[in-house]
């Protein structure tokens, strides 16, 4: 009957070798005498005989809602074997905390407690990227979230318990909703209640964030993105244990009545845990308490207490003075009892000195008002700011309070250089990093340096976290920055005084912040009734010391700007801090940061606008085609410039940055880019050709990344040159400056603008003035196929417009297509021949007026022949088109320019031509421009030069040049020499 029963249950089983049954059969056997399982199934009567395969493993949870989430948390079903084990979930998230302690004497003056935060990537179904394809050492943020459960844990362990205990925390599953941080401190404290270990929790933890000006409980990851505040906190039934806040500069106010919420709403987490020790808990154990009896307490406290205290009454010692002071004490004291051979006294006698030394500083604090150093107790110790410290580095600040000293520097990289972060939750990248640093020499000490240190990455983070809240968006920040942070002298606040550094650091980096941030550490002493814990008086700390920080019970880092909170990190010793005096604190902070703030503005009070060191990296935008040309096959191209200069290029996003060391290696960098990809032409710009044709009349030079242009033979020197091939030769490299773009949409290239003038200066400047000179303001060219001498802003262009309307310089895009080549406008150069011998004999006879343009003075190719003509498009208000055809015709017999003379009424639009000179009359004066009247109703516009005349009057007369017309046919004019 039995054996028909388990062949129903388990065919599989039945059906296997009899060898594999019998060792199945010994590993549920074994299994269920040790692991306590259940040999009973639910289908089955509870009086019938046990079915073997089947086990049950009783399970114990409780369920409630917070911040409309529901919340479970489960012991039982996994790691039975641990001394306490809480499975906790909130959606699909779900999160083990197990807690174990070691079974030793615990014979040792501190508590051995370690916390482990994990999260691998099976828990979001992500093979790690890892060569091994395992997770390696913990991760900034696994530390973090290990702090985040270490600090309120700690201080509810009882005196003189100094037994190894160990927490471990793993993220099960994740759905990428929820921060597993929060989860894993409450399952913790779950996991603590049900085991024997002594505690005196439990604690509820809860974070707060600030969406519209609303206050929400438990926000996920999306809500947390939009919030202006991320507050975690910790505390008891009654009592704080511990604040965390990233805020985007929140008022003390805010934060307060944040405060206020959250302490409710964290309480609800502790209900459910009492309900579930109770059902499942165990009976905590009777450990061995490290205890110092009263009478060793007596007897070394009169030995060491009149001297501790002269010690601290001279404020004119320093912390290493007083530090060996002190010393000297305890070795007194160690002579005196090894006299005596009190071997009870000697092997507590460190723990019960330092507990005398506690008991004198508080005192004199509370009693007296008296700190260590002789300062108030709202007074900062003496300041010392300087940036710039080092000008090679992109930024650098040094950063003193009191004996506390920082050396903040700041390194600009590529988007490319950002931080991968691979956790389960939050952006997979971090532009902004902080590093901080805290070497053994900064407090003289001998030290071992290693990896990743909790202490320093906590520390690093909460100043990150105060400085990102002041950043300019990412967008309008093309780097990624790196800030270090090196800890230089020790006495205290450290965190802290990387902030202020760090903040000027990236002002001289030249990172545009909204505001200075800066940072205090606030302190308490608090007389405490020993019988019911309650504080009966306290006195609050700006500012406080190492040894404060020490012997003191709290240590409340606030960090900010003058408009409000950025950061905040709370630790606490006590188990517990009344709320009201925690927020009593912050105005003291705010008073103290206020200060700091008023010295460093001393120092620094903007983003420096120049760069004293290494160049900054360089962004450029490129079209998909410009960035195919850069990269080359399988980024030989880049690879290449990298090679050869030295700098190192990242393209993201149609982006490219470079970053080199200096400004040579940048500019080196950037010329082969230019050369390879190109850039938006500008007029002025000099760039660097080569010689790809020779012509009577010029040479063509390929430039910006493909581009051709024409190097005119009027443009090779100041002096007159016979043939083009005795100044440039086909392959020779030149430095070029474009000058502006010609009827026929070629780029006109200058070598005589990039030499030192010779001769008259005025004559010079008269004889190579351009229309197209250039500005302050960036020109870029318009399409080859625009056959618009300059294309005018219609707003500024139309003279009937309002008085409002302003003219603007002629901007356009970059060329789409390649500029015509050398065999093209020789091809030109033929037929312009003969057209230009045809309209000289009709010209002869009458004068001719604009028609319509002749397809027949084409080329094959339908472009314009090489005549110096163009046509210029005119845009009605009905949307219809005219053309104007211009004459620019060079004349062998006279090459001077008929100016039409200078009378007002004899101005005829249709006879007006590129480069004659006129009589204007100014109609009205712009800020840009002015609108000059030229007569028979005609009007034109002149734009301001940079650094030119600007005091003109209504009704003056000049003597102005047709440089160009507008889209609407508008001729633009300039000043002649002298007016």
């Amino acid at each position: 009957m039995a054996a028909a029963v388990r062949r129903k249950l388990t065919p599989l089983l039945a059906a296997a070798p009899h060898l594999l049954a019998r060792r199945r059969h010994w590993i549920r056997s074994h299994c269920t005498s040790h692991l306590g399982f259940l040999s009973r199934s639910p289908e089955v009567d509870a009086n019938a005989s046990p079915v073997p395969g089947v086990k049950v493993l009783e399970s114990f949870s409780e369920e409630f809602e917070i911040g409309s989430r529901i919340i479970t948390i489960e012991t039982g079903k996994i790691a039975r074997f641990a001394n306490g084990a809480v499975v906790i979930g909130m959606g699909d998230t779900k999160v083990l905390a197990t807690v174990a302690s070691s079974k030793g004497d615990g014979v040792r003056d501190f508590l051995p407690l370690t916390v482990d935060y994990q999260e691998k990537q099976y828990a979001q179904g992500v093979i790690p990227t890892t060569y091994m394809r395992r997770e390696g050492a913990p991760k900034e943020r696994e530390l973090l979230c290990g702090r985040i459960i270490d600090r309120p844990i700690r201080p509810l362990f009882p005196a003189g318990f100094y037994h190894e205990v160990q927490v471990m925390a793993s993220v099960l599953s994740s759905d990428g909703n929820q921060d597993p941080d929060v989860m894993a401190a409450n399952a913790t404290s779950a996991a603590l209640m049900l085991s024997d270990i002594p505690w005196n929790g439990p604690i509820g933890v809860i974070r707060v964030g600030r969406i519209d000006g609303q206050f929400v409980f438990n926000p996920s990851m999306d809500e947390l993105s939009s919030s202006d505040l991320n507050l975690v906190y910790a505390c008891t039934q009654d009592k704080t244990l511990m604040i965390d806040v990233q805020a985007r500069e929140i008022s003390e106010r805010d934060l307060e009545a944040g405060l206020k919420l959250a302490h409710p709403e964290a309480v609800k987490y502790i209900e459910p845990q009492i309900r579930l020790a109770e059902k499942a808990g165990k009976r905590k154990k009777e450990y061995k308490l490290s205890m110092i009896t009263e009478r060793t307490i007596e007897k070394i406290k009169s030995l060491a207490e009149g001297p501790i205290e002269a010690v601290f009454t001279d404020s004119s010692y320093g912390k290493f003075e007083r530090g060996e002071a002190l010393d000297k004490i305890t070795q007194d004291v160690k002579a005196k009892l090894e006299e005596e051979n009190d071997e009870e006294s000697l092997k507590v006698l460190p723990k019960t000195v330092d507990m005398v030394r506690k008991k004198v500083v508080r005192r004199r604090i509370i009693e007296k008002g008296l700190r260590v150093d002789g300062r108030r107790l709202d007074e900062v110790r003496p300041l010392f700011c300087e940036a710039g410290t080092y000008p090679i580095l992109h930024g650098s600040s040094l950063f003193s309070r009191g004996d506390t000293q920082v050396l903040c520097t700041v390194t600009l990289g590529a988007p490319g250089d950002a931080q991968r972060l691979d956790s389960i939750v939050g952006p997979p990248t971090k532009r902004f990093m902080l590093h901080y640093s805290f070497p053994p020499f900064s407090i003289n000490e001998v030290g071992k340096r290693t990896s990743l240190n909790r202490r320093e990455v906590g520390h690093g983070t909460l100043a990150e976290k105060a400085l990102l809240a002041v950043l300019p968006p990412e967008d309008e920040l093309p780097y990624t920055v790196r800030v270090n942070s090196e800890v230089m002298a020790s006495d205290g606040s450290t965190s802290m005084a990387t902030v202020c550094g760090g903040s000027m650091a990236l002002m001289d980096a030249g990172i545009p912040l909204r505001e200075q941030v800066a940072g205090v550490s606030v302190g308490l002493v608090s007389d405490v009734d020993p019988s019911t814990g309650e504080i009966n008086d306290y006195r609050i700390l700006t500012d406080i010391l190492g040894l404060e920080d020490h012997l003191g019970d709290m240590d409340f880092k606030v960090a900010g700007t003058r408009k409000g909170i950025t950061a905040i990190q709370l630790d606490i010793k006590p188990a517990g801090i009344p709320l009201d005096i925690i927020c009593e604190c912050l105005e003291p902070a705010r008073k103290g940061r206020t200060h700091i703030l008023n010295r460093m503005e001393q120092e620094i009070d903007s983003a420096r606008t120049t760069h004293h060191g290494n160049p900054p990296p360089v962004s450029l935008r490129y079209s998909n085609d410009s960035l195919r040309r850069l990269l080359g096959p399988l980024g030989s191209h880049r690879k290449r410039i990298e090679q050869e200069t030295g700098a190192r290029i990242a393209v993201s996003d149609g982006t490219v940055t470079i970053v080199a060391k200096n400004q040579m290696i940048m500019e080196k960098a950037r010329e082969k880019l230019d050369f390879l990809v190109g850039r938006e032409i500008e007029v002025g710009r000099i760039y660097k050709g080569v010689v790809t044709s020779v012509k009577e009349y010029g040479a063509f030079v390929e430039f910006n990344g493909g581009q051709q242009g024409l190097l005119h033979i009027s443009e090779l020197s100041h002096e007159q040159v016979p043939k083009v091939s005795d100044a440039v030769s086909v392959g020779q490299e030149l430095s070029l400056m474009c000058i502006g773009q010609d009827v026929r949409g070629n780029i006109k290239l200058s070598l005589k603008a990039t030499l030192p003038q010779r001769g008259s200066k005025t004559k010079d400047a008269e004889e190579t003035h351009d229309p197209f000179a250039p500005t302050k303001q960036m020109n870029v060219w318009a399409s080859v196929e625009n056959v618009s001498v300059c294309e005018e802003n219609d707003e500024a262009s139309n003279s009937n417009d309002s008085e409002g309307d302003e003219t603007h310089i002629a901007t356009h895009s970059t060329p789409s297509i390649v500029i015509r080549s050398a065999s093209e406008c020789d091809a030109q150069d033929i037929s312009a021949t003969q057209h230009i011998k045809k309209k000289t004999k009709t010209r002869q006879t009458t004068k001719s007026t604009p028609r319509p343009y002749d397809r027949s003075s084409n080329d094959k190719s339908g472009r314009r022949s090489a005549v110096s003509s163009t046509r210029v498009t005119v845009k009605k208000e009905n949307d219809s088109f005219q053309t104007i055809l211009h004459s620019f015709v060079n004349d062998d017999a006279n090459n001077e320019k008929k100016p039409i003379s200078s009378g007002l009424s004899k101005v005829d639009a249709s006879s007006l031509r590129l480069g004659d000179t006129v009589t204007a009359k100014v109609c009205q004066i712009r800020s840009h421009g002015l609108v000059l009247e030229l007569g028979g109703g005609i009007r034109g516009m002149y734009k301001f030069e940079a650094n030119g005349r600007r005091d003109f009057e209504v009704g003056n007369e000049l003597h102005v040049r047709c440089s160009a017309f507008s889209s609407r046919g508008i001729p633009v004019f300039s000043l002649l020499r002298g007016d």
